[in-house]
């Protein structure tokens, strides 16, 4: 099974490398760029981990903050897909693990003789 994947988020970090310390520092040099974000948006971009980004605010960043991909965003292997434990196929293993148990028995019909 292939190793599911995460990632963490160093614009902060490439941020402050750049003395670049507050989160409005980005405002104008994205707006220089054709993108308007508001002081909100560039906060969650800079404090939170996006979950979704637009390839020209990437781009944006990229060059801004003179780095590559590679320095704002690192993979990692995720840690809660590690820590859970893999579950039995249907109908396999003991019913505590998979559906096996909680799946209902079919019924079934028998003739009736009158």
């Amino acid at each position: 099974m292939a190793q599911k994947l995460d990632y963490r988020w160093h614009l902060r970090q490439v941020m402050a490398s750049q003395e670049m310390f507050q989160t409005t520092d980005l405002i104008a040099p994205l707006a220089e760029r054709g993108i308007i974000l508001s002081s909100s948006q560039v906060y969650r971009l800079v404090t939170e981990r996006p979950e979704r980004l637009s390839m020209k605010v990437l781009m944006a960043l990229l060059d801004i903050l003179d780095c590559t991909m590679d320095d704002l965003i690192e993979p990692v292997a995720d840690a809660n897909a590690a820590a859970k434990p893999k579950k039995n196929a249907v109908g396999g293993g003991s019913g505590a693990e998979g559906l096996g148990s909680l799946r209902p028995k079919r019924a079934r019909i028998t003739p009736v003789d009158r």
